[in-house]
């Protein structure tokens, strides 16, 4: 049975798990909580990190981006008479485009953004640590760093049918793991940012983004208006 070590609310995770539902490959989930730091989880990635990939006879893939990159080159169609998707589309100048992109919401959105209000508002809840109040001047800065990034996506958004190109690509998915989480914790100001709400209804009514809609965290439920799709 393919399985994907994953925690809910990491975008790298969720990355993963688009690219596999687009692709219609189905996979086994299994939680990590990526502050625990368990010898077991490390024996099987020694960097710590999520999510992890077992395909049935293969060694585990480790990181949204080996991992996308291994789906996007080795599993192109689906096992069916449909148009084939490609995650990777296009020519070598469109590629690195996309990987650009990919680049960019892993690790400048993640940096700016995801990792902070995570740390924030989820791990250390889950984690069991004891109360304090919110950091206002770091929360403050993120949500100037968000409208940022926003502005980034209206742009891309309003030049493009996708963020990448003509085509829906591994760079959507990364924008919309991050932004699926950040809209979980009721942080993404859509109503000031027509063009990227757009998108992002458009990718969230895709029937691979269904299983995120699903995810819950206990002790903190998200807003009524992260399952609907005419939000």
């Amino acid at each position: 049975m393919n399985k994907l070590t994953h925690f809910p609310l990491c975008p790298m995770s969720r990355a993963v798990r688009l690219a596999l539902g687009e692709l219609e490959i189905e996979v086994k989930l299994v939680d990590e909580r990526p502050w625990e730091w368990r010898a077991s989880f490390l024996a099987l990635n020694p960097s710590g990190e999520l999510p992890v990939l077992e395909l049935d006879g293969q060694a585990p893939l480790c990181g949204a981006y080996a991992i996308c990159e291994q789906l996007a080159d080795g599993l192109r169609t689906l096992p069916s008479d449909r148009r084939p998707i490609h995650l990777m589309p296009g020519t070598r100048e469109d590629k690195a485009e996309i990987r650009r992109l990919v680049d960019w919401f892993h690790r400048k959105l993640d940096r700016e953004v995801t990792r902070e209000l995570l740390e924030e508002k989820v791990y250390g809840l889950l984690a069991g640590r004891p109360g304090r109040e919110a950091n206002v001047e770091m929360l403050r800065a993120v949500g100037a760093n968000l409208r940022y990034h926003l502005s980034y996506v209206s742009f891309l958004a309003d030049q493009r049918r996708w963020l990448a190109g003509d085509e829906m690509s591994l760079a959507d998915l990364a924008a919309a793991a991050h932004l699926s989480v950040i809209d979980y914790l009721g942080e993404v100001p859509w109503e000031a940012f027509p063009a990227a709400k757009s998108w992002y209804q458009r990718i969230k009514s895709r029937r691979a983004f269904r299983p995120l809609l699903s995810d819950r965290v206990p002790g903190l439920p998200p807003p009524l208006a992260y399952t609907d799709l005419d939000f």
